[in-house]
């Protein structure tokens, strides 16, 4: 065995929602990643819980373990080739700002397993892991200077506009066609299975894969979800229309590999509809593969283009939404609320950016327009970059470095949606032409004001120079006027009765009123 693997062996403590890992030393020959197994199952006081290990090439056999509890632990692990061990280990408390996998809280939102509050600030960044180091590490330089909290990413590489260039790796074994040969003009040409590809689809590169754990586990320490997409249709590799043998094994490979890391999400797919080789009844298969060896249960969607998946399955955790209109996007987040009764997470509404593509050229203020809009409407708002530039190398898809002027912005409204009393803002009917937000719970003073005592009111595009406000005639409330793009608060004081709160008649505005005496911590 070695060095390596004489680590993971003598491996006898772990955090609670760390990774606990067995290497095991077993055959090279033949194809260990269809003709071996490895199997575990790790006992506490609080759960059971068995999965599969995984082939990681050299000879080299690995399971891994997310505990969830505190405690001494006891494992066994099985496998086909005699390598069968057992032992134990002591999980300690947490690492410092970990609070386990995302889970559903309140309905429509979500909450780490710790209970903290997760308010997601999402990015799409398709296949930002599979560039050079050095733009994987400026990458990382952004993202630990953002507000974002999760980030969309495939799995397989990304052949589309923009997209030409050899990814840094294959999740194969084998050659890829030439790409000296694609131009923005043909590469439309070349999707699916196109003559020239050598890879041998029940062979992994564990390479691949390892490259990407480590870049999940970086995500992990800065705070940020790995919103993993399974599969897409930008391919020109055959990986979009493998057979179901092979799909099989992709995500049996995938799943036992990733889904000890606490802040792994699953997606599916990206935009499902345009895979025209995978019927529904494929989808619901790889559902059924994912809740059958996920032991953790991590959060699970899958994104559409045109039409929206059936949200209301219950193996979906979340509705993973792309806008569907040219010009509704946000103002959709009410209707999958009550339709869909689950949190709504809007991954794609267009693009900051400037380039040819309708849904790429945004303006800062309407992406950070679409943010408030989601999220005072109970959601959860997704951003991405596309502009132009000398390298070609575009944030949505490459990672590198942000041009843009929304993102500044995101840590602001982040910290407004974390004053919310108790978890989770829900729309609120108050008037017809605006929109308004309340807090999800009930709060202790509600009974006696006979209204909410917290309410966030957007008003978008819109420039009222004045607005009334009337909640109850006995409480004093307190009036904050948000400058949303500009990032400033001015404290109006307090009002009693019918009251009216003047505004700079510009958009983009945002008044936040609170009913003094509730448990309210302002950041």
């Amino acid at each position: 065995m070695d060095q390596k693997n004489e680590m993971f062996m003598q491996q006898t403590t772990c955090s609670r929602w760390g990774i606990f890992e067995v290497g095991i030393d077993g055959p090279k020959d033949g194809n260990p990643f269809i003709e071996q197994k490895v199997t575990g199952i790790f006992k506490g006081d609080n759960e059971t819980v068995s999965c599969d290990g995984f082939y990681d090439g050299d000879g080299v056999y690995r399971i891994r373990f997310m505990p969830s509890f505190e405690g001494v632990y006891t494992y066994q692990i099985q496998t086909t080739f005699g390598g069968d061990c057992a032992g134990s280990f002591t999980v300690t408390a947490p690492k410092e700002n970990a609070h386990g996998p995302v889970r559903v809280a309140n309905t429509y939102h979500m909450a780490y397993e710790d209970g903290t509050p997760y308010y997601s600030i999402g990015t799409t960044c398709y296949v930002w892991e599979l560039q050079s180091d050095e733009l994987i590490e400026q990458t990382f330089e952004t993202l630990k200077n953002s507000a974002f909290n999760k980030i969309r990413f495939c799995i397989f590489p990304k052949h589309y506009d923009y997209n030409l260039r050899e990814p840094r790796s294959y999740p194969y074994e084998g050659t890829p066609m030439d790409s000296s040969v694609l131009t923005t003009e043909n590469f439309w040409d070349y999707t699916g299975k196109t003559e020239g590809n050598h890879l041998d689809l029940t062979r992994f590169n564990p390479a691949h894969f390892q490259h990407i754990e480590n870049c999940i586990r970086c995500l992990g320490e800065l705070g940020i979800e790995a919103d993993l997409i399974m599969m897409h249709p930008y391919d020109r590799w055959g990986f979009s229309q493998m057979t179901r043998e092979q799909d099989d094994l992709y995500w049996n490979y995938a799943v036992s590999r990733f889904s000890a890391f606490a802040n792994v999400w699953w997606s599916l797919a990206n935009e499902y509809d345009l895979m025209p080789h995978k019927t529904l009844d494929d989808w619901e298969h790889y559902a059924t593969i994912l809740c059958e060896k996920d032991p953790y249960h991590h959060m699970r969607s899958i994104h559409n283009c045109i039409s929206l998946y059936d949200f209301s399955k219950p193996w979906i955790t979340h509705c993973s939404v792309q806008r569907t209109d040219l010009y509704k996007s946000a103002e959709c987040t009410n209707e999958l609320r009550e339709r869909y009764r689950k949190p709504v997470v809007l991954d794609e509404i267009a693009y900051e950016g400037d380039i040819q593509h309708g849904w790429g050229n945004l303006t800062g203020e309407e992406m950070l327009r679409r943010f408030w809009e989601a999220a005072c409407r109970g959601g959860y708002p997704g951003h991405g970059e596309t502009y132009l530039n000398k390298e070609n190398i575009l944030w949505w898809s490459h990672g590198g470095k942000l041009h843009g002027e929304s993102h500044k912005r995101f840590g602001f409204l982040l910290d407004r949606l974390k004053e919310t009393p108790g978890l989770g803002l829900q729309p609120c009917n108050r008037t017809w032409d605006e929109v308004c937000a309340v807090p999800q719970e009930i709060t202790p003073g509600e009974a006696e004001c006979g209204c909410k005592e917290y309410y966030l009111i957007y008003y978008s595009f819109m420039r009222p120079a004045f607005r009334e406000f009337h909640f109850d005639d006995k409480s004093s409330w307190h009036v904050r006027v948000i400058d949303t793009w500009n990032m400033t608060i001015e404290d109006r004081g307090s009002f009693q009765g019918k009251f009216k709160v003047t505004l700079p008649a510009k958009p983009y505005m945002a008044v936040q009123i609170w009913r003094e005496g509730a448990d309210i911590h302002l950041l």
